[in-house]
């Protein structure tokens, strides 16, 4: 297999509710670069594997890739939109 494909990690398209995914695995050697996962709103650090997606209709490009936990993206469908809060705003209510 090519080093360069390898590096850069294996390309497929999924199938989800909200329409068909772009999907490629990005390996721990290839993760350079700090990303915020959408699925947890946590960081995803240099060197940690983890994958990209983009729409898969076409109509997307560079600006729509997000990169996400393996898990997040796995369980996007069971979890409920992360409500950003500031520090001092109420929990609840």
């Amino acid at each position: 297999m090519d080093l360069e494909r390898v590096k850069r990690g294996v390309e497929g398209v999924q199938t989800w509710s909200d329409g068909e995914w772009q999907v490629r695995n990005i390996p721990a050697s290839a993760a350079t670069k700090a990303y915020r996962c959408p699925g947890c709103d946590q960081e995803i650090a240099p060197g940690v594997p983890h994958l990209v997606s983009w729409p898969a209709d076409g109509r997307g490009d560079l600006a729509d890739r997000r990169h996400w936990h393996t898990g997040c993206w796995r369980a996007r469908e069971r979890r409920t939109p992360n409500i950003q809060r500031s520090r001092s705003a109420p929990r609840y209510g």
